[in-house]
């Protein structure tokens, strides 16, 4: 079982994850952007997640995920558009669901979003 993430780490993992589906490559500047970070608070994260091995990173600073690092993203990322799928279906607005579902993300545990997902999965395809 893996060591347990924290919520800024599995955000920016997350992040990377969404950028490397948009861009051709994936720098600390477009973390920076995306997230409205200043660039050195993306670099002291970058080297924390080198750290823990959860991403790797080119000499020209290209940012790319590790086997772990992709799965806690995949994780994450899929939680979150579940999450915000089912708050908007429930009536949230697009943005707030969005927001909740970016903090509900990082607390739920692996039990109850399966529950979710199950119920979801029959609940929308029937």
């Amino acid at each position: 079982m893996r060591e347990r993430t924290n919520e800024s780490a599995e955000n920016y993992l997350e992040t990377i994850l969404i950028l490397s589906e948009r861009l051709p490559v994936v720098r600390s500047v477009d973390i920076a952007n995306e997230l409205d970070f200043k660039k050195s608070s993306v670099s002291i994260a970058m080297k924390n997640l080198r750290e823990k091995k959860h991403i790797t990173m080119t000499s020209a600073g290209y940012i790319y995920l590790t086997e772990e690092g992709r799965t806690i993203a995949e994780m994450i990322y899929e939680r979150h558009k579940l999450l915000s799928k089912c708050l908007e279906k429930l009536g949230v607005e697009k943005e707030t669901a969005d927001k909740d579902a970016c903090r509900i993300e990082h607390v739920i545990s692996i039990e109850s979003f399966e529950a979710i997902k199950r119920y979801t999965t029959k609940l929308w395809n029937s």
